[in-house]
C-alpha cells in the first residue's frame, strides 16, 4: 500500500518538524493544532527553515514552494483525514488516547495511528483507543527532518501489516527504521539516560561546570555534549522521559532524575525554545 495523505497531530517542534520531513519526502500533509498562535507559528518556522535550505543551496525556490504548499494548516478534527496519523502532542496518555479517538472516528478502518512518544508506553495508549491492532510507535529523533533514525515500537496487539507499512513508510521518508517491543525508554532514550543523568551528577556534586562536560565530550568524538543536547531537546523533554523510565524500571537509584534539571523545568529554563537553559540563547533563535 502507497500512502497518499498523512495526518500531523500537534504543531509543536517535533510535529512542525515531522510535517516538513513528510512533506518534503512527497506526501501530502496535514498538520493539525487546536491553537491557531501555535499553528500560526509552526507555519511561520517550516517556511524559515525550507527557506534556510535554500540559502545552502539544498533546495531550489521552486522545490522549497512544492514542499510548503503540499502543507495543509488546520485546527478542526474533521479535515484530518489520512491514511497515517501521527500524533505529536505533549508527553500524557490519556491526552494521546483521547486525539487517537477523535481521529480515529473521523478516518476509516485503514488508517493507521503512529504516536511519537519518547517513552511512554505505546501498549497503554493502544489499549484504550479505538483500533488497538492499528496502533503502533514511531518515534522521531529532534530535529526530526534531518536526524534518520526512527524507532518503530510495536505492541502485542500490532499487526505484522501494519509493522511492514510503517517500515516502509520510514525507508520512503528516507529514514533508518529500527524495530523494537514496546519497553520503557525503548531503546535510545534507554541507552541514553546515563549519558545525562551521570553528566547531571557531576554539576551536582560540583565536580566540573556543564560547558566543560560538553567542551570534554565533543572533544572525544560526540557531536554534542550533554548539556547543550538537552537543551536541543527542551528540560521539561527530557526531564520527562527520564522521570518516566525511572518509574517504569522501579527507581533504580542509578537513574533517579537529577534535581539541577527539575529545577530548570520549575524555573521554565526549558533550553533553546524558552531562551535559556543550561545556557542561554538569543530568543529569536530559540523561536
Amino acid at each position: 500500500m502507497s500512502f497518499n495523505t498523512v495526518v500531523i497531530g500537534g504543531a509543536g517542534t517535533m510535529g512542525s518538524g515531522i510535517a516538513q520531513a513528510v512533506a518534503a519526502a512527497g506526501f501530502d500533509v496535514v498538520l493539525y493544532e487546536l491553537n491557531s498562535q501555535v499553528l500560526e507559528k509552526a507555519k511561520k518556522n517550516i517556511e524559515e527553515n525550507l527557506q534556510r535550505l535554500v540559502a545552502k543551496n539544498k533546495l531550489t525556490t521552486g522545490e522549497k514552494d512544492k514542499i510548503f504548499y503540499r502543507i495543509r494548516f488546520v485546527n478542526k478534527v474533521d479535515e484530518c483525514i489520512g491514511d497515517v496519523i501521527i500524533e505529536a502532542i505533549i508527553e500524557n496518555v490519556e491526552a494521546k488516547i483521547d486525539l487517537f479517538n477523535q481521529l480515529a472516528r473521523v478516518n476509516d478502518e485503514k488508517s493507521i495511528f503512529a504516536t511519537n512518544t519518547s517513552s511512554l508506553s505505546v501498549s497503554a495508549i493502544a489499549d484504550k483507543t479505538l483500533a488497538p491492532a492499528r496502533i503502533i510507535g514511531m518515534h522521531f529523533f529532534n530535529p526530526a527532518p534531518v536526524m534518520k533514525l526512527i524507532e518503530i515500537v510495536k505492541t502485542e496487539r500490532s499487526t505484522d501489516e501494519v509493522i511492514s507499512k510503517i517500515i516502509a513508510f520510514a525507508r520512503q521518508l528516507g529514514k533508518i527504521p529500527v524495530v523494537c517491543k514496546d519497553s520503557p525508554g525503548f531503546i535510545v532514550n534507554r541507552v541514553a539516560r546515563p549519558f545525562y543523568i551521570e553528566s547531571l551528577r557531576l554539576a551536582e556534586e560540583g565536580m566540573v561546570n556543564f560547558e566543560k562536560v560538553d567542551r570534554l565530550l565533543e572533544a572525544s568524538g560526540f557531536k554534542m555534549g550533554p548539556f547543550r543536547l538537552m537543551d536541543l531537546i527542551g528540560n521539561d523533554i527530557n526531564y520527562s522521559v527520564s522521570t518516566t523510565v525511572y518509574e517504569q524500571l522501579n527507581r533504580p537509584e542509578r537513574l533517579l532524575p537529577s534535581f539541577i534539571q527539575k529545577e530548570k523545568v520549575e524555573h521554565g529554563e526549558l533550553g533553546k525554545k524558552s531562551g535559556k537553559g543550561y545556557y542561554e540563547y538569543n530568543q529569536q533563535k530559540a523561536n
